[in-house]
């Protein structure tokens, strides 16, 4: 075992300081993204009943494996008549383009503007922040972790560290960046809520998180057909059913023994 005499105001200057400097920057991002999120489109009643049936479908067809047999049936007939009538659809605009660009659609050029405000409020903060720990934390050891580590990472727990023989558990300050980064989550929670925009796992990833909301709204592209949607919505629901190996076993559990 490797034993090491680490400087005590290396936890003062060093590991302290950086704790500190991403606990603001998760702080200000949060409050950032809250400042440049702009108010959401609100939808006409048409759209959001189109958008209900869809998911509804969808929804039936994910979890007609739960329901009885009666109840599939039942389900079946309501979402094939809806799908199929539409009566559920929005009146046609006239004056509506046919053949419409998707990045000239309004919606899909606001959700590339928020896509690139999350992306920039991510990368900007950990570009400077790793920039910063390079500059003036590089070239020591700062702390042991209590696990070990592959050799694989000795060239990012140790950057700046030009020796071969080092146990991997000695780690430099860049180590405990990426510790920080993915660890105080609990911290942001206790400091600014459950919801928030600094802890939450998709927007640290650069993700956003699958719904069923967010797959109908992937479905609908602009200038589609929503008509012709439904109608190919209908045919797989058309074609949805239960086969459960508990049918009739009551009658062939008395057949087999008796």
């Amino acid at each position: 075992m490797q034993q090491l005499l680490l400087d005590p105001a290396l936890r003062n200057w060093v590991l302290l300081p950086i704790m500190f400097v991403m606990i603001l920057i998760g702080v200000l991002r949060h409050n950032a993204t809250i400042l440049l999120q702009s108010s959401p489109k609100r939808l006409t009643k048409e759209e959001i009943r189109e958008q209900r049936l869809l998911q509804r479908a969808f929804s039936f067809r994910n979890n007609a494996c739960f329901l009885l047999p009666d109840s599939i049936e039942k389900r079946k007939d309501f979402l094939v008549d809806a799908l199929r009538s539409g009566k559920y659809l929005k009146p046609a605009d006239p004056n509506a383009p046919k053949n419409l660009n998707p990045m000239m659609d309004d919606k899909t050029l606001e959700n590339l503007m928020e896509s690139m405000k999350g992306n920039m409020l991510m990368v900007v903060p950990q570009t400077i922040i790793m920039t910063w720990i390079n500059e003036f934390f590089s070239g020591f050891i700062i702390l042991k972790l209590p696990f070990p580590l592959t050799y694989q990472f000795k060239s990012i727990f140790q950057s700046g560290v030009a020796t071969q023989d080092l146990s991997i558990q000695w780690v430099s300050s860049i180590s405990w960046y990426f510790l920080n980064l993915f660890g105080l989550k609990s911290v942001y929670a206790l400091l600014l809520g459950e919801n928030n925009m600094a802890s939450n796992a998709e927007n640290e990833m650069g993700m956003a998180g699958f719904s069923l909301t967010a797959a109908t709204s992937q479905t609908i592209q602009p200038g589609q057909d929503i008509a012709k949607l439904m109608r190919l919505e209908s045919e797989n629901v058309q074609i949805v059913g239960k086969n459960s190996l508990l049918e009739d076993v009551e009658s062939r559990i008395l057949k087999q023994f008796f």
